[in-house]
């Protein structure tokens, strides 16, 4: 039976009837206890990340810890891909030992730790204890958020992706939030106000979903797939050996900062294609399987979309410095503010996006056409700086950036929720939230991936470096386009 379908169907125990879903501006009540929780949990994530790197060099007179330039940067991109393949690991949980639930809880709880120890512990102590807290906590957190969504909503559900952009919404208004009051909090009062700015965003954001977690479908209690008792330990002790190894390499040596980039993108490639394949040679139904092979091209065209989107924190950073006229009125935009004019867009144009494919229905395109335009466009936005290519520094016009800047969102709305929302549809019974965190896996790859590419860009080679990567991903939509039919087959009834 198609149309909205109650995300937890089942008999009421007094009246032997099927329960009525409550709902709040037509969606799942559960939506806004995960849109509040996420909120906050960017609030906390990119509020920390946003004074970070500072924190690492900046001199012991100025607040900070005077760590060379160049290695904080790599402590600050190894974190940012620890938190991204730390989505395996909060997903397994999930799927196989406590639940997507309690996984999310103990996660959420764990980033709280990781804030506070940046706050109140001293030096590279508080360093070190508050990234690993913040890198292990907040992969659990993302892969399981985004799975408890997907549950709220039957398959064939034509608000889920609406819910998601309203969903997507909850994360952008949190990360703008945070950004803003964590470095004013850091310029007014120091570094370790904003962190623990960062450790109360948390707190607030557990303390709402203490209240709403009992409510959750009875499915965001189950474990799909339980691990035998005797391979549990087992299992622990090869990811403890495998994280000490890691620490290892680096700490002497052996991987130098300057090829973090590349190990990560490796490693990335590596468990993605691990995952893929477990996944693939389980015990699937036939459906299950078309539907993941379905999303090996989705996969790739996802981290193609980032490998562009994500220069807006490497690129777009030293284009806004060296390129851009940052005088508005008589005062001078600070660099780090251009990234802010992004999530301003995101919370301007989701409501408009989620009321578009609530209207639309099953009339919206399907989601590997939404992927084929997101993709189109990012190809767009970044040949649109050919428009203001210039030797001149500080002359590329701020309304001109700004307008790229929708396009980057515009890209963004139209296959960032609906990636997330595909994922909880194409997985597998068995792997919900180990598929979600192949799609962030994806992620990954293609952040990993801006900072390879970020290496060729030049102000002197500026035309051709914005002509070969927006072309490049130009090319991508189109094919994707092209292959749109043959994927949609293999999605087996999934739009």
């Amino acid at each position: 039976m198609s149309g909205p379908t109650a995300p937890d169907p089942g008999l009421s125990a007094r009246t032997g009837t099927v329960p009525v879903e409550h709902t709040l501006f037509g969606q799942p009540r559960q939506l806004w206890t995960m849109f509040s929780v996420e909120s906050w949990e960017r609030f906390s994530f990119y509020g920390m990340q946003g004074i970070l790197l500072i924190y690492l060099y900046y001199s012991a007179d100025e607040g900070g810890l005077g760590i060379d330039q160049g290695i904080a940067a790599g402590v600050v991109g190894a974190y940012g891909g620890a938190v991204y393949l730390s989505t395996i690991v909060g997903a397994w949980l999930a799927d196989r030992v406590i639940g997507a639930e309690r996984t999310l809880f103990w996660s959420a709880v764990l980033v709280m730790v990781g804030h506070v120890a940046l706050s109140a512990l001293p030096g590279l102590t508080g360093v070190s204890v508050g990234l690993v807290c913040v890198a292990a906590g907040s992969g659990g957190v993302k892969a399981n958020a985004t799975s408890l969504v997907g549950i709220l909503y039957g398959t064939d559900d034509s608000r889920r992706d609406a819910g998601f952009s309203i969903y997507y919404l909850g994360i952008n208004f949190g990360a703008l939030a945070g950004s803003l009051l964590t470095g004013w909090l850091q310029t007014t009062w120091g570094f370790h106000w904003g962190f623990a700015a960062a450790a109360v965003g948390m707190a607030v954001g557990l303390v709402v979903y203490s209240f709403g977690r009992r409510n959750l479908p009875a499915k965001a209690h189950e474990i799909p797939d339980p691990l035998p008792a005797g391979r549990l330990r087992i299992n622990l002790l090869v990811g403890t050996v495998v994280a000490v190894l890691a620490i290892v390499l680096v700490a002497t040596g052996i991987i130098p900062l300057g090829r973090l980039d590349d190990v990560v993108t490796i490693v990335i490639i590596v468990a993605a294609v691990f995952l893929f394949m477990i996944i693939l040679r389980s015990a699937l139904t036939a459906v299950e399987r078309r539907r993941m092979l379905a999303f090996i091209p989705l996969f790739i065209v996802n981290a193609a979309f980032w490998s562009l989107y994500q220069q807006q924190f490497t690129v777009l950073t030293i284009y806004s410095d060296e390129q851009l006229n940052r005088d508005l009125f008589g005062w001078d935009f600070p660099v780090s503010w251009v990234q802010s004019i992004n999530p301003v867009f995101i919370i301007l144009l989701s409501p408009l996006f989620a009321v578009l494919w609530t209207k639309l229905g099953d009339r919206q395109p399907t989601t590997p056409h939404k992927f084929a335009a997101g993709t189109l466009l990012m190809g767009v936005a970044f040949l649109l700086f050919l428009t203001m290519a210039s030797s001149v520094p500080n002359s590329a016009p701020l309304l001109g950036v700004a307008g790229i800047i929708l396009v980057f969102t515009l890209a963004e709305l139209t296959i960032s929720p609906t990636g997330m929302a595909v994922t909880t549809r194409l997985a597998p019974t068995a792997f919900r939230t180990q598929s979600v965190a192949l799609y962030f896996l994806s992620i990954a790859l293609g952040t990993s991936l801006s900072g390879v590419l970020a290496e060729f860009y030049s102000v002197e080679d500026q035309v051709g470096y914005w002509s070969l990567t927006g072309g490049a991903a130009v090319v991508v939509g189109i094919l994707t386009f092209v292959f749109a039919k043959p994927i949609g087959r293999l999605m087996s009834g999934v739009r």
